[in-house]
């Protein structure tokens, strides 16, 4: 089906939210806000999780905000974030199944890899 000048728009917004997802600090923190009771946590408890500088932490909440794709509420000084929608969850579920299924298949052609037959001088570029 070819883009229209109706979908285009919509493929649009799909690349901007792949791209708020497109680093490891925003994706550990949505992990982390996925896990919790009711899918919020407060921010030292992302900061904990994340190991991430204040600043640059929030630098990566603020593009996951952008998106959709957390909310954040303030009670005096806590600020608490949560995923916009239940579905935020199930993308991340379904994120970590491909990848498991990516390594799987990576494992499995390594272990074939490792049962070819040896070549000359590989035990020494490979330490075996």
């Amino acid at each position: 089906m070819p883009t229209t000048a109706a979908t285009a728009p919509l493929y649009a917004i799909k690349a901007e939210l792949f791209r708020s997802l497109a680093h490891p600090t925003r994706i550990q923190a949505l992990e982390v806000l996925s896990a919790a009771p009711h899918h919020e946590a407060p921010v030292s408890d992302l900061l904990a999780a994340t190991g991430a500088e204040a600043s640059v932490l929030s630098q990566h909440l603020a593009v996951l905000k952008r998106a959709g794709v957390v909310t954040s509420s303030r009670t005096g000084n806590t600020v608490v974030y949560r995923l916009s929608r239940p579905l935020v969850a199930e993308l991340l579920v379904v994120a970590r199944a491909f990848l498991r299924e990516t390594l799987d298949a990576s494992g499995r052609q390594l272990a074939a890899a490792d049962e070819l037959p040896p070549l000359q001088g590989e035990s020494e570029r490979t330490g075996q």
